[in-house]
């Protein structure tokens, strides 16, 4: 993934031997159980999959998240906790459909974000409504990542009297993808605008009900807020290694400031991979803790990874910010984890009206979902 990572960034091309790769060492089913022929794996081990994915290719590594997040909310929900939520008994054998097919190869995407409203779904203005026994989703996606090489797309929606609830909707008829994807980082994900205007059947709704959206982001706040921060703690570490290359290369490993940057990013690699794992740990423990623990990993997932490829650039020198570099390409990527939703504003804002005693499900400035 890391000899290809440079080329799918000039291009901004689809990584489909990367993709070729993980379908053949079965990781589009790393989180499916094991009786629908996945293997089975936590949300921590999944951190530590997305870490290495990320030190090889971010974009890679992204695209692959948002099916993760997609077919780790299936299977790592507890039977328990969703017949709670309300779901149906019919339900389940399409949750499994669905996760067995993720199994075989299919992969899915996730399309919730909007132009003018991001990633706030109580702002988004995509509606549906029911239509003969099943629904009609209307509306147009931003940041699609993966998109026109997904067979599938879950896709947030608002129903005329507020509800926001996912559908998984197929790719094909009725789902038009624009090449509109020109971004300074992550340029591989595809991360295009899509339009939805398709008739789904009544089992298309996730979880076989309405208005579940906004509730899985306190449920299961680790795949809307952070399931993606192991993946920029490894794009990370690769700007670490990279200007350790450069150094070597150059003969710079004897200067004391080359020497103090690369041990400060170093440390600070290696506390935010710790704190993403120790989430990690405590989201499968069940641990009530582990929500704050969830927005702290992406609150220094994202600011470290920044400051860490920013210090690598420096540390490399004037020969390093050359387009075609590996450290240019590494600054540009990860620029973008403070960025992704949610920000380190909205997350430092998230862990401050906790510490201060409020609850920042209802609290504070920052718009969150």
């Amino acid at each position: 993934m890391a000899a290809r990572a440079a080329a799918h960034d000039s291009d901004g091309s689809f990584p489909a031997e990367d993709f070729a790769g993980l379908r053949a060492a079965g990781l589009l089913g790393f989180l499916v159980p094991t009786r629908l022929g996945g293997m089975g794996r936590s949300f921590a081990d999944y951190a530590a999959l997305a870490y290495e994915l990320g030190r090889g290719n971010g974009a890679t590594a992204l695209i692959l998240n948002m099916h993760a997040a997609i077919t780790g909310v299936l299977a790592l929900t507890p039977d328990e906790i969703a017949e709670e939520l309300g779901a149906p008994e019919e339900w389940f054998p399409r949750r499994d459909e669905i996760l067995r097919s993720a199994a075989e190869g299919k992969l899915y995407a996730v399309a919730m974000s909007e132009r003018g409203t991001g990633a706030r779904l109580s702002a988004m203005s995509s509606r549906y409504f029911p239509e003969d026994g099943g629904y009609r989703v209307k509306g147009s996606k931003s940041f699609v990542s993966g998109s026109g090489h997904a067979d599938g797309y879950l896709v947030a929606a608002k129903s005329a009297a507020g509800e926001v609830s996912q559908f998984l909707v197929p790719a094909g008829e009725g789902v038009t993808v624009h090449p509109t994807w020109d971004a300074m980082g992550m340029r591989a994900t595809g991360s295009n605008d899509v339009d939805f205007d398709v008739r789904v059947p009544a089992s298309a709704l996730l979880g076989g009900i309405e208005g579940l959206a906004l509730l899985a982001t306190e449920v299961s706040p680790h795949w809307m807020v952070a399931s993606y921060a192991a993946v920029y703690v490894g794009v990370a570490r690769a700007a670490v290694d990279a200007a350790v290359a450069h150094a070597t290369e150059r003969n710079l490993r004897g200067l004391a400031n080359v020497r103090s940057r690369v041990g400060r990013a170093d440390a600070a690699v290696s506390a935010a991979y710790a704190t993403v794992m120790e989430a990690a740990r405590r989201v499968d423990a069940g641990d009530p803790e582990s929500p704050r623990w969830v927005w702290r990993a992406k609150l220094l997932a994202g600011d470290t990874a920044a400051q860490v490829a920013a210090s690598m650039l420096e540390a490399a020198g004037a020969s390093a910010i050359r387009r075609g570099s590996d450290l240019e390409r590494l600054y540009r990527d990860a620029r973008c984890g403070a960025l992704q939703p949610a920000t380190s504003d909205v997350c430092a804002d998230w862990l401050g009206v906790a510490a201060l005693g409020g609850d920042p499900y209802r609290e504070g400035s920052g718009p969150r979902w």
